[in-house]
């Protein structure tokens, strides 16, 4: 009991930790992989309260995939971070003022929730008898109950792929480009010339 105490308040300050460094570094870069970390202690947290499945998805989709689009695209993007800090300073009133509204309705939300009368009733959870393990639950519960939910979470993955690959692949001047359709159309007097030379007039 001592040891998962000691683990869960480890795992809780480096992510706190890591989620502060994420806002406050000056190099996107930076930002980014503390981002990792913060993935990385998250899942620790999720492996500590038995959820292994949730832990795992945590490191191989947003560790393996997420983060590591957001550093390509921090760095093939070649956004100047230095324009974009220059008027920062005049929003800071409002995102305080934006940020004290959503504490305060979290600090409502969490002070007055309890849970009704019915709460076995309304959790979508496989019945006490099924000795199942955790990933078959959720898979059970995923591809039953919530399915147009997560199909809709994969088509908003889908298109933010679309955004990050349409974002990278701008056009450069300077940079030669394979025109497929423009190669299939050439024709051969297109590069071809005949000339027509007559005897001793060569070089």
């Amino acid at each position: 009991m001592i040891i998962s105490a000691l683990a869960f308040y480890f795992f809780a300050g480096i992510l706190v930790l890591s989620s502060v460094l994420v806002i406050t570094a000056k190099n996107p870069v930076h930002s980014v992989l503390f981002l990792i970390l913060a993935f990385f202690n998250s899942a620790g947290l999720f492996i500590l309260l038995g959820a292994e499945f949730v832990g795992m998805i945590m490191v191989i989709v947003y560790v393996g995939a997420v983060a590591v689009l957001f550093l390509f695209v921090v760095m093939m993007l070649d956004i100047s971070f230095a324009d974009l800090r220059k008027g920062a300073m005049q929003y800071v009133p409002i995102g305080l003022i934006i940020g004290a509204v959503l504490l305060f309705e979290l600090i409502a939300v969490f002070g007055t929730w309890s849970m009704s009368d019915d709460k076995l009733a309304n959790l979508a959870a496989p019945s006490p008898g099924e000795s199942v393990s955790n990933t078959q639950a959720l898979g059970k519960i995923i591809y039953t109950d919530y399915v147009l939910a997560f199909q809709g979470a994969g088509l908003i993955l889908f298109v933010a792929m679309v955004g990050a690959i349409v974002l990278t692949h701008r056009r450069r001047p300077g940079v030669r480009r394979q025109s497929v359709a423009e190669q299939h159309a050439r024709k051969p007097e297109d590069v071809l010339k005949v000339q027509k030379v007559t005897p001793g007039t060569g070089v």
